[in-house]
């Protein structure tokens, strides 16, 4: 096998073929960049297109959320427009119905306090004052409505009907009916006089004994026996008449 020898102009050739080659290869290398390169860019655009629609999808439910709470909100404002407008009508017959309950028991009470008032008239033409006397008691004149009140000690109050001289003083509460909680609280009443009348001391005698007694048109059979058990004197109408209920045996007048 013969070797061609080296020359000039073959070392030119094999220069000039891989110059050749490698700017063939370096165009290859930059067709397939392109292709690379506008591949991604269909990718970004595809992307940007997706995102896009993402975009209008995301607003397109954000406008439905929000006309569904505004439609929501609406029903509510107007369920809740409807329930305060029946409440507000509900408040102004209750209202209207404790305003004309009030106008009756106004004159229910006017009615009560001028029955009352006749209990106590009837009791004094009736000649209570006798009555009590002829038990012993040497009462000769009467009080009616005799308020009280001292702000220091807390006492206030008021009661029906006086008897009195200097020796003795028999106050008296009336009720149309008389119960034993009536009777319960005008001993109360006593006890809390007796304190008032003492602080006050121009009002009585340092030594007036102080009594009590009950009256009512109806006075039931526990408020009787309770008013006896506890020393106050009972007194009943009957008809245009007044009486005093007799004491039972061993009954002793409680005195304050």
């Amino acid at each position: 096998m013969s070797v061609q020898p080296l020359t000039y102009e073959s070392v030119l050739e094999l220069i000039r073929e891989e110059h050749q080659e490698f700017r063939r290869s370096l165009k290859e290398q930059g067709d397939e960049f392109d292709r690379r390169m506008q591949k991604s860019d269909r990718r970004i655009e595809e992307q940007r297109a997706e995102y896009a629609k993402m975009q209008q999808e995301t607003e397109r439910q954000k406008k439905e959320r929000d006309a569904e709470y505004a439609r929501e909100k609406s029903e509510r404002d107007a369920k809740y427009a409807a329930k305060l407008a029946k409440m507000q009508q509900e408040t102004n017959k209750l209202r209207q119905e404790t305003e004309l309950q009030i106008k009756r028991t106004s004159k229910e009470v006017g009615k009560l306090t001028g029955k009352i008032g006749s209990i106590v008239e009837h009791m004094l033409g009736g000649r209570i004052l006798e009555k009590f006397q002829a038990l012993g008691y040497k009462v000769d004149h009467y009080s009616r409505n005799h308020y009280y009140q001292n702000s220091k000690l807390g006492i206030s109050g008021e009661f029906d009907l006086i008897l009195q001289d200097g020796d003795v003083a028999i106050f008296i509460e009336v009720k149309t009916t008389l119960e034993t909680a009536d009777v319960r609280r005008h001993l109360e009443k006593m006890a809390e006089y007796r304190i008032y009348a003492d602080a006050a001391k121009i009002l009585w005698p340092p030594s007036t004994r102080f009594i009590g007694a009950v009256a009512g048109a109806v006075v039931t059979d526990e408020a009787m026996k309770f008013a006896h058990e506890n020393g106050l004197y009972v007194i009943v109408q009957s008809g245009e008449a007044v009486e005093i209920v007799p004491t039972p045996p061993g009954f002793v007048a409680k005195e304050w």
